[in-house]
């Protein structure tokens, strides 16, 4: 079965008159449907389909949005001043859209204290409360204990326009 390049039916033929037919038009025979009975064959520029299919999924490339999945890792015996640091980091790259893994990692014996661990992972949790949310609970890794954080609504900002709202109903109503 062979189609035209303006969707125009031949007929079925056999392969060399269809192949005669495409030189003559200057145009390539492509076989659309083999599986089908008779096979149906399509007569048009094979340059042209290849060019207009890599555009279309050029296109679908530039809609999808690619989340990174960033990492930061904490000790169990971490000082005060490195976990603010550390945390400054993840709140910059919960900022910057991307998801964070934070990871508490155990060294030696230091595995059997999963508690310090678990109390690690809630400070930070607690500390990006507003601007990320926690996507599960604390997994266990190998020799590492995680937890990941993705961006989040904020819940002051929405707390705080909803206060703005009611204050400038308020006003317009006395």
């Amino acid at each position: 079965m062979v189609i035209t390049d303006d969707n125009e039916q031949l007929g079925t033929m056999s392969m060399p008159e269809a192949l005669t037919m495409a030189r003559e038009r200057g145009l390539d025979l492509v076989e659309v449907a083999p599986n089908a009975t008779p096979p149906v064959c399509r007569i048009l520029d094979y340059g042209k389909l290849r060019y207009l299919s890599s555009k279309k999924e050029r296109e679908a490339k530039k809609g999808q949005k690619n989340t990174a999945i960033k990492e930061v890792r904490f000790r169990t015996r971490i000082g005060a001043h490195d976990f603010t640091s550390k945390v400054r980091k993840v709140k910059q790259f919960i900022e910057d859209g991307s998801k964070v893994k934070v990871a508490v990692v155990f060294r030696g014996r230091e595995v059997t204290h999963r508690d310090l661990g678990v109390s690690i992972l809630k400070r930070v949790a607690e500390q990006m409360e507003e601007t990320a949310r926690v996507e599960g609970p604390p997994s266990m890794e190998g020799r590492a204990l995680s937890v990941m954080l993705a961006p989040g609504a904020r819940k002051s900002e929405k707390k705080v326009a909803a206060v703005q709202n009611a204050e400038a109903e308020n006003s317009q109503g006395s």
